[in-house]
């Protein structure tokens, strides 16, 4: 007992003596809205399990997880909290390092391009890559999901259908958790403070515009908020569906962007009080980025659909081709099930 006492003080009880970590964007109301909006706008040609109330609820709900898991131990907060947000420096570089458009590939590549300017990643904030690494994830799910479906409409033999109708419905409850954290990210990459050094205030930087250096990233995102935004009015201020011949890295990067240039804005409408109470010009600021949000997740489910169809989806260890399974020219069921 002695020995199970230790090891909860370091990594569980020990998170109770840890400083505050970030604020949590949008707040629960905002990611909530974020996640129900987009899912109540998906086209009628996805899956019908993603259009259901219940689907829709769900993805509202696992919208805010990330943020509800924050607290549970120094180890799981520090790797993951900088997941959540990206310090850019006021000329448009990560902390001196790389910039928002030229971004490293990888992490690994990353963290190099920022060690070179005496910073780290998890100084820095990494969302372009959680936003990335969810959207790709859900391709895979998806990939996966279309097999599963084909070969339990043509399976024959008893046995395997019921395994292959088993393990999609695994995998529908797979895709719904992997799009509530894709619309965490995508809903902390519209919020303008997570995007910038001045995340909490204006900070101990030069300040020509003598702008606020009272912490209001709470106080904006979720008390103002939660008080003035509506879903419904989220769902009717979406931008129409995008596209981008492009790849998702320069995507992200791209919708990332736009946040970013909203930061000095937002600190001017603060400045005039377009925060206070129900004032019309901050209720304003505050739906178009949340619905955003919103309009990015709906365009990012839809294009991980589409490419889990084409040319390039695989599914399995082996990397074999959805194509292949869809045109009947494979049987899926060893490479799911797996072969040892």
């Amino acid at each position: 007992m002695a020995k199970l006492a230790c090891v909860l003080t370091t990594f569980g009880l020990a998170a109770v003596t840890l400083a505050p970590g970030p604020a949590l964007a949008w707040g629960g109301a905002g990611h909530r809205m974020i996640g129900q909006a987009a899912m109540e706008s998906l086209p009628s040609d996805l899956p019908a399990f993603l259009r259901t109330p219940q689907a829709v609820a769900d993805v509202g709900e696992l919208s805010r997880e990330p943020d509800r898991s924050k607290g549970a131990g120094r180890l799981h907060d520090s790797n993951r909290d900088p997941g959540h947000y990206l310090d850019l420096s006021d000329d448009g570089t990560v902390l001196g390092g790389p910039k928002l458009s030229a971004l490293p590939p990888t992490r690994a590549d990353y963290e190099k391009a920022l060690g070179a300017a005496g910073a780290d990643s998890w100084k820095a904030g990494y969302l372009p890559y959680s936003i990335v690494d969810q959207e790709q994830q859900l391709s895979r799910d998806f990939a996966f999901w279309r097999v599963l479906a084909y070969a339990e409409a043509h399976e024959t033999k008893a046995d395997r259908k019921a395994w292959l109708t088993a393990d999609r419905i695994r995998r529908e409850a797979l895709i719904l958790s992997t799009l509530g954290s894709l619309s965490h990210f995508i809903g902390d990459g519209s919020q303008p403070l997570h995007m910038t050094i001045h995340f909490n205030g204006w900070g101990d930087f030069p300040n020509p515009g003598g702008y606020t250096t009272a912490h209001f990233h709470a106080p904006f995102e979720s008390d103002f908020v939660g008080a003035n935004i509506k879903e419904p009015a989220v769902r009717a201020a979406m931008p129409a569906p995008a596209t981008c011949d492009c790849s998702l890295e320069q995507h992200a990067a791209a919708y990332l962007a736009v946040a970013a240039s909203k930061v000095e804005p937002l600190y001017q409408l603060e400045k005039a009080g377009g925060f206070k109470d129900a004032d019309p010009r901050g209720t304003a600021f505050a739906l178009e980025r949340v619905a955003a949000g919103a309009a990015e997740l709906r365009d990012a489910i839809v294009g991980a659909w589409t490419f889990s169809g084409g040319p390039k989806a695989s599914f399995g260890y082996g990397a074999a081709k959805v194509s292949d399974v869809l045109a009947g020219r494979m049987d899926p069921y060893e490479a799911l099930y797996g072969k040892d």
